[in-house]
């Protein structure tokens, strides 16, 4: 414990005598991970809406005009039970789809009590096999007189599908190189503190000190700086993020029906992910810069 609060002190020793190329590193770092945080907050929330929406992907919505008659009504359903691949026809009231919305927009259900009438129609749930069994209900109904409208979110799922996909490889992508920038951020960092002890080093190797005992001080000085970063970059992640869900994660939940992740559940995973890439951004870094130094 004596030889760790030895080298923890000497870390913020130095640190205060090179304050002004630490403190730019760590606004350097943070402001690096801050994009990274913004990155995978934005990806989470695509991939869950994403998530969402293929729940119903397997189910098309076919609405009837108002006013067409019961008989007509259940004719239709009889020619969509009778196209090939459909598993299920189940007819949905306006009155029990009024009660549906009403469930899924939750706290936001009392927005719907003032309506001067029910505006939604009757219309048939319909759970298909496969995409093939889909796209042949979809024709089938749309050429159906009494049929108004025919949802089917097929294409909305695939190119989410393709935006999820491509901020996954786009935040590795960012991820790999403000990684690579902050160790190289680090590093020099660590150099310039390393040149400032060069004559106390050499007199400590002199006298001699391991080159664990040399490089220890720095490494926890590298390491500080990752956790510093970490805490700031969170810190700012959650104030931008649940200002952008104070803004317009009401409506969001409310018109589309769907939840946005919480500033406190992505937060607690971005403060454990970002000390742990702080971590290693700092030790690798110093380990970087150091080992120059002890090997020459």
């Amino acid at each position: 414990m004596s030889r760790f609060g030895y080298n923890l002190k000497q870390s913020f020793v130095q640190m205060g005598r090179n304050k002004g190329m630490y403190f730019t590193s760590i606004l350097a770092i943070t402001a690096m991970m801050l994009i990274l945080g913004l990155f995978f907050v934005a990806f989470v929330n695509v991939n869950l809406f994403t998530k969402e929406i293929e729940k119903d992907y397997n189910v098309i919505n076919i609405y009837i005009k108002d006013g067409t008659k019961i008989e007509a009504t259940q004719e239709v359903g009889k020619k969509l039970e009778a196209v090939d691949g459909v598993e299920k026809v189940e007819f949905v009231t306006k009155e029990d789809a009024l009660v549906k919305l009403k469930e899924r927009w939750g706290d936001n259900a009392y927005l719907l009590d003032n309506l001067p009438k029910n505006p939604l129609p009757d219309s048939y749930s319909v759970h298909v096999k496969n995409k093939d069994a889909a796209n042949r209900l979809a024709e089938t109904a749309n050429g159906i007189a009494e049929v108004e409208d025919v949802v089917y979110y097929r294409e909305t799922i695939e190119k989410l599908a393709e935006i999820s996909h491509f901020m996954e490889m786009a935040s590795i992508i960012a991820m790999a190189f403000l990684v690579i920038v902050s160790i190289i951020i680090v590093a020099n960092t660590i150099k310039l503190t390393v040149f400032n002890r060069e004559t106390e080093i050499g007199i400590m190797k002199y006298l001699g000190a391991t080159d664990s005992f040399v490089r220890a001080p720095f490494m926890w000085g590298g390491i500080i700086v990752g956790i510093v970063s970490a805490l700031m970059a969170t810190g700012l992640t959650y104030l931008i993020y649940s200002r952008v869900v104070a803004i317009v994660g009401t409506d969001v939940t409310r018109i589309m029906s769907v939840s946005i992740v919480p500033p406190e559940q992505l937060t607690t995973i971005l403060l454990a992910s970002f000390i742990c890439l702080g971590v290693i951004i700092g030790a690798i870094g110093s380990t970087i810069s150091i080992r120059r130094f002890l090997d020459k």
